[in-house]
């Protein structure tokens, strides 16, 4: 190995990464190796610096509160322990301050290339990119790294994130691949799938808590994290895992998962004590809250700011989820309570947000006495992929002869076919067709339905009206609620932010919020249920026209 170094040592950078790439794995490999143990370049620091740099995990979300030292964990492992990296930052101006803290590390810019973004070092390659907006995932496309940064993760979309990370890999024999996410709590909506994907460490409501350093193992199928308890891999059977034999693992023709393991690694400025010198701790308190509690103890708990054009403020939504567990109307229809015929809530309405293929999933919401909402029906497209399909799992749900309330655009049109083909009380929802109504002051009109009935559901949960409704507590639905923005235009009209343009701004689909919305629409019954109908619902028919229900 001391022949490398000498001969490293008379190479220019691009010779070196010249010579680094015609040498065959394995000594390659050892070169990796060599490059470890000589160097000195960067020392981790003492505590939760060292932890996330000795951390197992395939994925390691580290910091939380501001001044950790997430900047120096992101380019010390690059320098030292990877020889091919890229690090992400949103925007691609916020990448000056990781580049010259590199310079500062290496005593100069030597092996940079400012236009490419790509530092060359002794056979280590350090690659700076951004992802300014939806869809500039697909620019790295097929460009493997065995180190994959992500500095500030809440600012970047979950799409956005899944999609680079797929590309983590690499074909040199021993050498480690990982992905190190870095950042402060979001401070709006934008971010709360932080708070989802790592939910056993950040989420004080998590069924299963997790201790901070502590290695979750999960696996996605149709687009959903599910939980494993170790990292062995296994294999899917009758649409659950079971461990994988070691034939199944050699054998190319079985489709064997291998889990990936994530944990969270908290840091505060205390653990710093570089700037524990300065007067950063000083600035960090004097922030206010919420931000305060953010950026100096790393609070994902703390209320996030919202855009002061949000259609539903996050507090609204928070509150009637808070209000659902309450509800009399969760135990009976949850729980082994005895049926009391003297109360029990009727289902007055359902929405459905009609799923558009691939992994997108149909949601069917249903409302009970106008006011709660039950838990949410999630569908993956590949079970419903018709109109019929999708209307048979709605008739399944529906009760008390509750209208439902379909998005009729595009594929939804099939459903909304089917339903009224099998004379079911259907009210198609078209969010670019023509509102008559105002608001609730009178004051304002909407400039077509999509904004009628966002902000008749944000009136309806405006705390000065006494609200009562009750939603399920969802972090996903949160997230959808709030994310919808909205502007006054010319003639006091309102109008909401369209789907597309929401879609391309959040690089997802707010679907579990449409659904709700959908819902929430107070359609009047084409005909009345007896009175007997009672807990069933739909076991006795009712006549209109011609027709039986």
């Amino acid at each position: 190995m001391s022949d490398f170094h000498t001969m490293l040592e008379d190479l220019t950078p691009a010779q070196r990464d010249e010579f680094v790439r015609t040498l065959p794995e394995k000594e390659k490999a050892e070169l990796s190796q060599f490059l470890v143990e000589t160097q000195d370049i960067w020392n981790p620091l003492a505590g939760p610096q060292t932890e996330a740099k000795d951390s197992q995990a395939d994925i390691v979300f580290y910091g939380g509160a501001a001044g950790g030292g997430k900047t120096d964990l992101c380019v010390g492992l690059s320098l030292t322990e990877h020889l091919k990296t890229i690090i992400f930052r949103r925007e691609a101006t916020q990448l000056t301050g990781i580049i010259d803290r590199m310079t500062e590390l290496l005593g100069g810019r030597d092996g940079y290339n400012g236009q490419e973004k790509i530092w060359r070092l002794d056979g280590r390659q350090i690659e700076f990119g951004s992802l300014p907006n939806p869809g500039d995932e697909t620019k790295y496309q097929g460009r493997p790294h065995d180190f994959i940064v992500y500095d500030e993760i809440s600012n970047f979309h979950e799409t956005q994130f899944r999609f680079t990370m797929g590309w983590l890999r690499t074909t040199v024999q021993g050498q480690r691949c990982r992905v190190l996410c870095a950042g402060n709590p979001p401070t709006n909506s934008d971010g709360d799938w932080v708070r989802k994907f790592w939910g056993p460490w950040l989420d004080p409501h998590h069924p299963d808590p997790a201790k901070p350093g502590e290695l979750r193992w999960y696996y996605s199928m149709e687009g959903k994290d599910l939980p494993l308890t170790n990292g062995d891999p296994v294999v899917l059977s009758e649409g659950k895992t079971r461990p994988a034999t070691p034939q199944e693992v050699e054998d190319p023709l079985v489709e064997v998962i291998t889990p990936q393991s994530r944990t969270f690694i908290p840091s505060r400025v205390t653990d710093n004590p570089y700037l524990m010198g300065t007067n950063y701790m000083t600035q960090l308190q004097a922030l206010p809250e919420p931000l305060r509690s953010q950026m100096l103890h790393g609070d994902f708990t703390t209320g996030q700011e919202d855009d002061a054009w949000q259609v539903v403020p996050s507090e609204w939504v928070r509150a009637a989820q808070r209000r659902w567990v309450k509800h009399p109307a969760h135990r009976i229809l949850h729980s082994n309570e005895p049926y009391n015929s003297s109360y029990f809530p009727q289902m007055t309405s359902m929405g459905v947000d009609v799923s558009r293929g691939g992994q997108d999933e149909s949601i069917i919401a249903r409302v009970y006495d106008r006011e709660f909402f039950d838990t949410l029906e999630c569908i993956p497209g590949h079970f419903v992929p018709d109109g019929p399909s999708l209307g048979a799992e709605v008739l399944k749900l529906r009760k008390n002869y509750a209208p439902v309330h379909v998005d009729a655009i595009g594929v939804g049109t099939s459903v909304v076919d089917w339903l009224d083909g099998q004379n079911i009380q259907v009210e198609p929802v078209t969010g670019n067709s023509k509102s008559t109504m105002r608001d609730a002051s009178g004051m304002f009109k909407y400039r077509n339905r999509r904004a009628e009935i966002y902000w008749e559901f944000r009136q309806a949960l405006d705390p000065k009206g006494g609200s009562r409704v009750c939603l399920p507590p969802d972090g996903q639905l949160l997230a959808d609620l709030c994310a919808p923005r909205y502007k006054i235009g010319e003639g006091n009209v309102i109008q909401i932010e369209s789907k597309d343009d929401l879609k391309k701004r959040l690089g997802r689909s707010p679907d579990k919020g449409d659904a709700v919305v959908y819902a929430a629409i107070d359609s009047p019954l084409h005909f009345a249920p007896p009175a007997s109908a009672g807990r069933g619902g739909n076991k006795h028919r009712v006549k209109r026209g011609a027709s039986w229900h």
